[in-house]
């Protein structure tokens, strides 16, 4: 089912070239409609985008390609402004440069003014791909230490922002080059480290400085892709970059995640990076960006819902022109039909503090054996937190191999394991322990991580039954239910589950009564696509039937 953008990252590492070019402070919530059958189209659903904007904003990137083929005149523009509030999007980004075409200034203009006349939010974009020569390994990462091509990056964002005040930069600001020039000025130090730097010092040269320096009002806006295990081994290093520019996007793009074409990615991972950028970038962190490559409907919808869980405060429909044709109109019909239950989904969850197990992943943190193992954690129906940092007080955790890259993790560990911490520990991690941190007890539970983590969705049921047990305790919490069944907790009652199965499944769950609210049993406040009615079990617990790739609501 789902695709990729242009690439996909196979796995942890190896990018897959698949075509190129290809076209393409939160305000008061407004009080939610009440719960029942929902349906808006065209303006409806554009005035009602507009009103629940301060919890949720829908926006869309028009590429440089669009730009020259969609909106080419008052007809293409008002065809593209036509579609967008049809879809609930009220921001637009008109993309200036990519793959070394250059949109031309009148028609960017000309578009800019229509969509704002309109009532839209428009900003631009840059995407760094197609400037100076080809790296080492022929892929679409520029080499960033060849000054012609240090120039025409500067000279590409000077142009962006005489145009705009808002840039995003899309995800292909990474390199992995190492020509000749890459190599001298690398140095004695890691690849890492010297992309990393190289990054920094380019961005502040060739993309800050002559981008305020054509508007000093420029606000310049990094996206991250999605696969955070690789970010600093390609130059991505997410404290400084995030401490420099002055706000941060997420790539919430998992796609389908049963296709090898794709890199079999959980659907949870956008949830996983949402928060943990969000950790990292605070109020920086303004938003998630997903795709319909390869996506059926449901994994393209999931992709919206993992994003607003997440705690975005706006999602990117990538792209216009990828929307208008292949698995596009389906995907973008589903969304509309679901729009206003994700209005209300996003009323209920933002501002609202994730609850449930600590899972740190240090920047910069080396991954092998355990790479993305906290998406596929999430679900197996364990409520994670995640984190830049590790942390003692907490009332559980859980610790794969990437917590090492803490200095300070043994002291850490070792604290935890002497206050007995319900701690979850991967094999990996366990057997590169120093001897002085032992490892022991029943407060700890340690986790084979197979080759393939989806191996992980068979876990005996004893075995996810033991583990949820221990790490749920903490939390007042009991669940049983299937694998790719996940729970998330927000605030002191509040449990949203999701059912990613294509077939119907029955959950249980139970909150204990310190942490439920007065009323006598659970309510269910909201069921996407459709509501599910739970039924109470007695003692503060629901038993609820959730139908394939739905999700549910509910109030304790």
């Amino acid at each position: 089912m789902p695709r990729a953008y242009l690439v996909a990252f196979v796995g942890a590492a190896m990018p897959v070239v698949l075509s190129w070019p290809f076209p393409c402070a939160v305000a008061e919530e407004p009080s939610p409609p009440a719960a029942g059958p929902m349906a808006a189209s065209g303006d409806a659903l554009w005035d009602l985008a507009r009103r629940h904007a301060p919890s949720i904003r829908f926006s869309t990137l028009f590429t440089a390609e669009d730009v020259r083929h969609h909106l080419g005149g008052p007809e293409a523009v008002n065809r593209a402004m036509r579609w967008c509030k049809d879809t609930g999007v009220t921001h637009v980004y008109l993309e200036s440069f990519r793959g070394g075409y250059t949109a031309p200034k009148a028609l960017l203009l000309s578009a800019k003014k229509a969509f704002a006349d309109a009532g839209f939010l428009v900003s631009g974009c840059v995407t760094t791909v197609g400037i100076g020569r080809k790296p080492s390994d022929g892929w679409l990462f520029p080499c960033f230490s060849e000054p012609a091509g240090q120039a025409k990056l500067a000279e590409v964002f000077g142009y962006a922002a005489e145009l705009f005040d808002e840039v995003m930069i899309d995800d292909f600001f990474a390199t992995q080059c190492e020509c000749p020039d890459c190599v001298k000025g690398r140095g004695d130090k890691s690849w890492a480290e010297y992309r990393c730097d190289l990054l920094m010092d380019v961005s502040q040269r060739f993309v800050l400085e002559p981008a305020r320096k054509a508007n000093p009002k420029v606000k310049l806006i990094l996206k991250y892709p999605q696969w955070y295990e690789q970010f600093h081994k390609r130059g991505y290093e997410v404290v400084r970059q995030t401490r420099l520019y002055d706000k941060i996007w997420v790539g919430t793009e998992t796609r389908e995640p049963d296709s090898k074409e794709w890199g079999r990615k959980s659907q949870y991972e956008a949830y996983f990076i949402m928060r943990w950028l969000g950790a990292i970038g605070g109020p920086k962190c303004g938003g998630g960006w997903f795709d319909p490559y390869g996506t059926k409907p449901a994994t393209y919808v999931e992709q919206a819902r993992q994003t607003i869980l997440g705690g975005a405060g706006e999602a990117v429909l990538f792209c216009y022109g990828s929307l208008q044709n292949e698995t596009g109109p389906a995907n973008v019909k589903a969304l509309r039909q679901e729009m206003p239950r994700l209005f209300r989904l996003a009323g209920l969850v933002r501002g609202l503090t994730p609850r449930g197990i600590a899972a740190p992943k240090p920047p910069n943190s080396d991954a092998e054996g355990d790479e993305y193992v906290y998406d596929y954690l999430g679900l197996l129906g364990l409520p994670l937190v995640p984190s830049d940092e590790i942390r003692v007080d907490v009332p559980c955790a859980f610790l794969p191999r990437q917590v090492l890259k803490d200095e300070e993790l043994p002291e850490k560990l070792s604290r935890m394991i002497k206050a007995r911490t319900p701690l979850l520990l991967t094999q990996t991690l366990a057997k590169l322990l120093p001897d002085s941190v032992k490892v022991g007890g029943d407060s700890i539970e340690l986790l084979e991580v197979p080759k393939d983590p989806w191996q992980l969705m068979g876990l005996p049921a004893e075995r996810l039954k033991a583990i949820r047990k221990l790490m749920l305790g903490p939390l007042g919490v009991e669940f049983d239910a299937p694998s790719r069944v996940a729970l998330y907790l927000f605030g002191d009652h509040i449990a949203v589950i999701e059912n990613f199965n294509d077939r119907e499944v029955e959950v249980w769950v139970k909150m204990a009564a310190d942490r439920a609210g007065p009323q006598r049993g659970p309510r269910a406040l909201l069921g996407v696509p459709a509501d599910a009615a739970p039924t109470t079990t007695g003692g503060g617990s629901t038993r609820v039937t959730l139908a394939p790739r739905s999700l549910i609501v509910l109030d304790f």
